[in-house]
């Protein structure tokens, strides 16, 4: 309005810009000083815009709203929604993906023993796996994961040029390894060839462990798999240049091992993530 006040009417700026006359004359007086309440919002902003950056823009305004309060500092969620509506800041959205399960085999399937009961009162009582293709410049890669149910924790996974049923072993025997072994886990999948295959069906028989399918053409009966394959694609692959093999590797890899188990905040989880949450629990 200033710059402006030899082009234009007060009154009409005014109206334009939403604001009263009368605050204009107060801040000319006050020396053009920004108020108390401008910079305690724009003090508030920066902190917000700090943690959606550190975030890397996958946080909204609840999971900002818990690492504020971790670093001592309180604010509502209105309040950090509109600071983000002022801010331009929109945290990574949502769009759909190709299904991978090859269901039409001859191979014996195992029952649904989960039925869509994902609770698990300690780690290694229910496990989930699953298998998604992932886009690239030199074709597909594809990906396999075993999670842990109590807390989310991706604890065996595998990548391949292939989808064999090698992959899921590979995965099934890293989960193994990093949980020492336990016997009679409930390892849930649903039913592609890959987790019906006479190797997998072997090292689940080999380790003492309890195998479950889902119910045919029902993607609900896996679904916390699904949900960690559409954070990874959402969080840290959809919103980047197409990647080639190595470099989807390595963008797979510290998604996993440093961004979901070490520091993703799980509303689930009381918004812990799932490293802090085995930690918190078993004190």
């Amino acid at each position: 309005m200033l710059e402006h006040q030899r082009q234009f009417r007060l009154k009409s700026m005014a109206l334009v810009l939403g604001v009263t006359r009368s605050g204009y004359y107060a801040w000319r007086k006050s020396g053009k000083a920004p108020s108390k309440r401008l910079k305690s919002q724009r003090c508030r902003d920066e902190q917000i815009k700090a943690v959606f950056d550190t975030s890397k823009e996958r946080y909204g305004a609840r999971r900002i709203q818990v690492e504020l309060a971790k670093k001592g500092e309180s604010a509502d969620v209105k309040t950090i929604i509109n600071s983000m509506t002022r801010q331009d800041l929109v945290a990574k959205a949502a769009r759909k993906f190709k299904v991978t399960t090859d269901s039409n085999h001859q191979l014996p399937v195992a029952p649904n023993l989960l039925e869509q009961n994902f609770n698990a009162t300690g780690p290694n009582q229910k496990w989930v796996g699953d298998i998604t293709y992932l886009m690239t410049s030199e074709g597909w890669l594809y990906l396999a994961v075993i999670i842990d149910l109590y807390s989310h924790a991706v604890v065996g996974w595998s990548m391949s040029n292939r989808m064999t049923a090698q992959l899921a072993c590979d995965a099934l025997n890293m989960a193994l390894f990093r949980r020492g072994f336990p016997k009679n886990v409930i390892v849930h999948s649903d039913r592609g060839s890959q987790y019906c295959s006479y190797a997998y069906r072997d090292l689940i028989e080999k380790h003492q462990l309890t195998q479950s399918m889902s119910r045919k053409a029902c993607c609900w009966d896996n679904a916390c798999a699904e949900s960690f394959f559409h954070s990874l694609k959402v969080e840290a692959i959809q919103y980047e240049p197409i990647m080639d093999r190595e470099t989807m590797r390595q963008t797979v890899f510290e998604y996993i091992e440093v961004d979901y188990n070490k520091t993703r905040r799980h509303s689930s989880l009381g918004y812990l993530s799932p490293e802090n949450f085995e930690l918190k629990n078993s004190a």
